[in-house]
This record gives structure tokens, C-alpha cells and sequence, in this order.
């Protein structure tokens, strides 16, 4: 009978890179999609039209408005009687309704990039702390991928500088 042999860090760190790699894979994809469509965020990609119409309290004030609305900026153009005119809308002093109209992405994509956006204030952002988490754990165990002096874990060390320096170049320039 064979003695039990005796498990390395490294088999266990290779291990746990494998499964905690896999476990990810999905937050991964969540992330770097919701990650692409956030950079087009300030131009109309992927968005499409819709009117909204919504009933508010009369005489609302203007900064007041654009926090309902969820728009920054609100700038009002003109004031015809008791409606009050904006971009893309309109406001009603008098009985309240706003019209307006708004660009969004399609439901799916919005829900990926509220996600990716989440504040600590949202139950959401444990998602995103154990994404961290788990993405910096895969960053520290990959040296444990392969043993110290052999020639694929220099190679490792050579591209972890590279990165970093590519990652530094592109915070600070």
C-alpha cells in the first residue's frame, strides 16, 4: 500500500485558481460587457427612443424637476402660459403632467450596467465586492500556477511588470 503523498501549496493554489477561475466566469462576462456598453454611455449606442408621460405635483420648481426626472442639467427654454418648455420635453405647472422624451438601452443591458454601477448603499454591491474579491485572488494565486525559478514563472513575472506598467501608463497619461 502506498503512503498518502503529501500536497503541495502549489497543488492546492492550482486548484483553487482552476474552481474559483470557473466560479467567475460568469461575473467576468456580466462585467466586461456591461464594462463595453458603459464606455459609449454619454452617445446614443444601443439606446432607443421612448415617450414618457408621467403625472407629477403642480408648480413643481426646476431643479426640483430634473431630480424627479433624473435629469442633470435641466435647463427650461421657455415658459408658454403654464407649460413649461425643456429638451426633449415639456411641463405643466397648472395640472403637473410632464412629456417628455428619453433614450435607454434595452432592459437586459440596463440591469448589467446598474450592476456594474452599484453604490454601497445598494444590496447589489456585495456582488460586486466579491467579484473583487475573487478577481484579486486570481491575480495573487496565479504566481502559485508555477514553481519559483523555472522558466514559465519568470515569463509570469515579466508580463506582471509589463501589465503594470501598461496599467499605470494608461491612469496616469
Amino acid at each position: 500500500m502506498k503512503a498518502k503523498e503529501k500536497k503541495s501549496v502549489h497543488y492546492y493554489m492550482r486548484s483553487l485558481h482552476r474552481d474559483v477561475g470557473f466560479l467567475v466566469l460568469g461575473f467576468t462576462f456580466i462585467y466586461a460587457l456591461s464594462g463595453i456598453v458603459l464606455v459609449y454611455r454619454d452617445t446614443d449606442f444601443l439606446k432607443s427612443e421612448r415617450q414618457i408621460e408621467r403625472q407629477l405635483s403642480p408648480n413643481v420648481q426646476e431643479q426640483e424637476l430634473g431630480m424627479i426626472l433624473h435629469v442633470r442639467d435641466l435647463k427650461m427654454i421657455k415658459t408658454e402660459g403654464d407649460v413649461v418648455y425643456f429638451k426633449n420635453g415639456t411641463y405643466n405647472k397648472a395640472t403637473g403632467m410632464v412629456k417628455y422624451t428619453d433614450k435607454a438601452l434595452p432592459l437586459v443591458l440596463d440591469k448589467l450596467t446598474v450592476l456594474h454601477k452599484s453604490s454601497s448603499k445598494s444590496f447589489t454591491h456585495w456582488f460586486t465586492i466579491i467579484f473583487g474579491v475573487a478577481l484579486l485572488f486570481l491575480a495573487i494565486s496565479s504566481f502559485w500556477m508555477f514553481k519559483p525559478g523555472t522558466s514559465l514563472f519568470k515569463r509570469g513575472i515579466l508580463f506582471t511588470g509589463i501589465g503594470l506598467i501598461i496599467a499605470f501608463l494608461f491612469v496616469f497619461i
